[in-house]
């Protein structure tokens, strides 16, 4: 990603889209999980931002810092945005394209490039930064030399707390982000009666009107700041309520004091004048006042159980065992330091959850999808304004959604999807006089579509076609028919922005994207200009784009007529090619360079998160896409490491994908822009902090366990040594599975329940034979030779030489199974050498 704030370190077989003839499996029930192996936890106060403890409830996000003596809880509010409604087009564009496209394909890039800067990228705004509420502190009078610290962030039912001892009393402060109440609440309590007093103040970095009313509330209000020529008018008010017991609550003009009380609850309310992306009119005090009366009306304990439940409704759907070992005694940061010793299964499988619990808190529905930090941000001006980057960073914050369970949490990114489709159809008439919309490498609260930062970034009108196989993807998942019928025309609208606007590729009968660039990244042969024409991502997306759409309306029985034109348009999409160096080229051009160590590896989505790419139907391009990645490296920022991590695992090495996580998961202390790693607190590093990598390890993981891309659910596909026995229960499948159970020992497995929600024909694919249990019916499918067959990269120069011996030649046999299901039921299904 390229920033303001933050300068970053630096012929194809065509197939048919397989979709399985069955749909989604709902969940039964929740499933029992070991609460206390899902837990972060400390035995010091957190001393910097990435060590606080994230909760949210997908609107209101808060990061604890566990301070005895002066507490500090962070605030966010997902609508807390710099500027307002605005848009960003530049209206200089249309004219200009056809020069741009003649200078692309007379290989005057730099120029182009230049063009493009002057007449494309936007002249009012690049984007608006999400912007921190504040702070909520508590100043403690008398807690001098704690002893006995404990804090702990329990994943399994989103609470922080606190625990310590000070002048011979035992304190306890536990906080949670309510998703019922939509309030935070924050629970003091002392073991001696009358031994809480403390101070509670709000504040911000940035001007605020700050009040009390009455002797127990308190109040912030403001209004969001300037960026670009864009002037800030979006208003917001904090409200604090304590409720004290056994001691009085004052107030001083800008303060709350609780002299001797035996506990205390806090109820701390947000809002915004944000009703939607075009809309700033509502009125933030009332809106915090109402979420404040109605929680007052509901004791502490039932506010909790509440926020407990409506929690664990989604979290409990997913459990995860890959062992343990006396490392779960350590303190988090400390397994984080030791990880790569590979003593700490268990620190993987929290990791893994750890995702789970950071999609649950950041997206929910009704809400903003995640943004580059989830929900969580404590500055007004944050790298790389903690905004939507689409051209890698919003898609992986949404890949673990429907593997692991969570499908509801991807609903904010496909109403951001809808909304910018309405706003994306104007920068499309504006800027290219094309049908349908356009999106190009980012956007914000306020829905831009224009394209920013500079055309070596920005130049990238693929941002609707990647944010659409999320749509399809959705519906793979649960095979809702009323859902794709609600999101088809979205499709529609994205294919017809590109019959608009490709082009026929000089002396070839392709048809290309000019100006377009693989993101963020240029070739060898001119460096300082990225742009360029028909690369190899483009045409990766668009054939997604084009053949799911196609597929959309064929299922949904409409649009025949243009379903057929975009059918005929995908089959003269440019092809993937294999360069000199055995590698898929990353341009239409042979560019490539086996020195190349950029973090993007663009080219490689026909990989993942797509499947166009196979180890069964396409064995060639399999091979070289897997020596593209060998000439990449390991060593990335925190989110290329994982994206990484799920390629290893689509390309069947779950040894290599491991490697990468134990580079993943080490302790950063010096952050460094080529090694990524986690901090304290588990976030992921970029660095900074992006919460995208985090994501992408939960997804990897999941791959590694389950893959259901390639006309098959293919069982423990990617398992690497380090997990030779373990369970996972609640995985989806595309089609319409949950594995509701899975047990595996000795790299096997074992035991295999699957449920079926609307029947249908269910092929798997395992590596070794399965039988049915009593009563199931498992037959031996015909279909492709039974192989997953992947070689090492051919040496054909010594550059790659080095890399060989890690992957010698691999033939490693598949068994393939046909099961006949009932919409409802379950299927068990058991190793045939047990």
């Amino acid at each position: 990603m390229h920033t303001r704030m933050i300068s970053p370190a630096t012929s194809a077989p065509r197939w048919g889209l397989i979709v399985l003839a069955i749909c989604l499996a709902s969940i039964a029930g929740a499933h029992a999980q070991d609460a206390a192996l899902l837990k972060l936890w400390y035995d010091h106060p957190a001393r910097q931002w990435v060590e606080a403890l994230p909760l949210g409830n997908g609107r209101l996000g808060v990061m604890v810092y566990g301070d005895p003596l002066r507490e500090t809880i962070q605030l966010n509010e997902s609508t807390v945005w710099a500027g307002q409604p605005n848009r960003n087009d530049n209206p200089d564009a249309l004219a200009a394209l056809p020069e741009v496209r003649r200078l692309v394909f007379a290989g005057k890039y730099k120029e182009a490039q230049e063009l493009v800067n002057q007449s494309f990228i936007s002249r009012t705004s690049h984007g608006m930064p999400y912007q921190t509420v504040g702070a909520f502190t508590l100043s403690f009078h008398s807690h001098a030399e704690p002893t006995a610290y404990y804090r702990e962030l329990d994943i399994a039912n989103a609470i922080a707390t606190t625990r310590y001892t000070s002048g011979g009393v035992r304190y306890e402060q536990t906080v949670f982000a309510s998703i019922p109440d939509q309030i935070i609440v924050v629970r003091l309590t002392a073991d001696r009666p009358g031994a809480l007093n403390f101070t509670a103040s709000l504040s911000r970095p940035a001007p605020v009107s700050i009040l009390t009313r009455g002797r127990d509330e308190l109040m912030m209000s403001g209004i969001t700041g300037d960026c670009d020529s864009v002037k800030g008018k979006v208003r917001f008010q904090a409200s604090v309520v304590i409720r004290a017991e056994g001691g009085p609550v004052a107030a001083t003009d800008t303060a709350l004091t609780v002299a001797n009380a035996d506990t205390a609850t806090i109820l701390i309310a947000v809002a915004s004048s944000v009703r939607q992306y075009d809309d700033i009119s509502a009125d933030p005090a009332a809106r915090a006042a109402r979420y404040v009366r109605a929680a007052m009306k509901k004791p502490y304990r039932r506010i909790l159980a509440d926020h407990i439940a409506a929690y664990r409704k989604y979290f409990d759907r997913v459990t995860l065992d890959l062992g343990r070992t006396d490392s779960v005694k350590n303190p988090t940061d400390v397994r984080i330091a030791r990880f790569a010793d590979g003593t700490d299964p268990q620190l993987a499988a929290l990791y893994f959850q750890f995702g789970r619990y950071l999609l649950i808190s950041c997206s929910q529905p009704g809400g903003q999808p995640a943004t580059l930090q989830g929900l969580w941000n404590h500055q007004l001006f944050p790298p790389w304004d903690s905004k939507y980057t689409v051209n890698i960073n919003t898609e992986m914050n949404y890949w673990p959604a429907e593997l692991t369970n969570l499908t509801e949490m991807h609903e904010p990114l496909v109403r951001m999807i809808r909304e910018l489709a309405i706003t994306g159809r104007k920068t499309a008439r504006t800027m290219y006089g094309a049908d349908g919309w356009v999106l190009h490498h980012n956007t914000d609260l306020w829905r831009i579509n224009g394209p920013i930062d500079g055309s070596y970034w920005g130049m990238w009108p693929m941002g609707g076609a990647w944010l659409s196989q999320h749509l399809w993807e959705k519906y793979a998942f649960s095979g809702d028919l009323r859902y794709l019928a609600s999101v088809y025309p979205l499709m529609r609208s994205a294919t017809e922005f590109f019959l608009s606007t490709l082009v026929p590729y000089p002396g070839s009968n392709w048809l290309v994207v000019c100006p377009s660039v693989s993101p963020e990244n240029s070739p060898a042969v001119h460096r300082e200009a990225s742009i360029a024409a028909g690369t190899t991502m483009d045409n990766q997306l668009l054939f997604d784009l084009f053949s799911r759409t196609a597929d959309a309306a064929s299922i949904l029985r409409v649009d025949k007529q243009f379903a057929s034109r975009v059918r005929a348009m995908r089959d003269r999409l440019a092809p993937m090619h294999i360069g000199r160096f055995g590698q898929l080229q990353e341009w239409i051009d042979d560019w490539d360079d086996p020195e190349d160590h950029h973090r993007h590896v663009s080219h490689l989505y026909g990989v993942y998160p797509s499947g166009q790419i196979s180890p069964f139907r396409t064995p060639e391009l399999f091979d070289a896409a897997r020596t593209s990645l060998l000439h990449r490296g390991d060593p990335s920022t925190g989110w290329s490491m994982n994206w990484k991590i799920n390629l290893w695992a689509r390309f069947l090495d779950g040894n290599h994908a491991y490697r990468l996580m134990t580079r993943q998961i080490s302790l950063v202390e010096k952050p460094s822009f080529e090694t990524g790693g986690t901090y304290a607190n588990m976030f992921d590093a970029h660095p900074p902090f992006q919460i995208d990598g985090n994501f992408g390890f939960t997804a990897g993981v999941a791959e590694m366990l389950v893959q259901s891309h390639d006309g098959a659910i293919f069982i423990l596909p990617a398992l690497p040594d380090a997990w030779a026995a373990g369970s996972v229960t609640g995985l989806r499948a595309r089609g319409g599975f949950e594995i509701e159970r899975m047990e595996w020992s000795e790299g096997k497995v074992r035991t295999l329940v699957i449920r079926s929600q609307k029947g249908g024909q269910c092929r798997l694919r395992s590596y070794t034979p399965l039988a049915g249990a009593p009563g199931v019916r498992l037959a031996e499918a015909a279909g492709e030779n039974g192989n997953a067959f992947y070689r090492s990269a051919e040496v054909k120069l010594p550059v790659i030489s080095p890399a060989a011996h890690l992957h010698p030649p691999a033939v490693r046999q598949t068994f393939l199974y046909d099961l006949s299901t009932q919409p409802g039921r379950r299927y068990t299904i058991v190793s045939a050498g047990r």
